[in-house]
């Protein structure tokens, strides 16, 4: 579960990959060994199958960076987390990264791989770009919006969107 906040505070850095010149591990200033503080309206566990639920209202807060959802599902192999899956209005809010939401968000431990879905938006100041699904490969620093496909009410027709400030102050 420790790696939870690192993975996520990625979501909102992968906006920063329109700028970079070559692809790097996503690093950012997080600190991997702070605390994880988690409140939810509940907690269930199910030890057979080795994970957790925490619902209603979920806050998960490492150093900076806060992760909110309606759930959190962490699953476990060999005591340590292996998939942690947000659901349900999630946001993740980095002083440094900016903001990411979206529907959904997994995270794949092993791989190091972070996939958020569902109507996904990263803001960073004044820098916004949407999507459908965005996939960061933290190992390697690559990542991938994608726009999905059919349009729907409401949608950019299964296209990618960015709008970028030039010389403005990112806040």
């Amino acid at each position: 579960m420790k790696n939870v906040l690192v993975l996520l505070s990625i979501l909102a850095a992968a906006q920063a990959a329109h700028a970079a010149p070559a692809p790097k591990p996503i690093t950012g200033n997080h600190d991997n060994n702070a605390p994880i503080n988690i409140a939810a309206d509940n907690f269930q566990a199910d030890l057979n199958a080795k994970s957790g639920l925490y619902s209603g209202n979920v806050v998960v807060v490492q150093g900076d960076t806060k992760l909110r959802a309606n759930q959190v599902h962490v699953l476990t192999v060999n005591g340590k987390a292996d998939k942690i899956t947000a659901s349900g209005n999630v946001v993740v809010d980095s002083p440094t990264s900016g903001i990411a939401t979206g529907e959904n968000g997994v995270y794949s431990v092993g791989p190091r791989v972070v996939v958020m879905t569902g109507n996904v938006v990263l803001k960073k100041g004044k820098d916004v770009m949407r999507g459908a699904q965005l996939t960061v490969n933290m190992v390697t620093g690559q990542a991938v919006l994608g726009g999905g496909g059919a349009r729907t009410q409401g949608s950019s027709g299964g296209r990618v969107q960015g709008v970028f400030t030039p010389n403005s102050q990112t806040q």
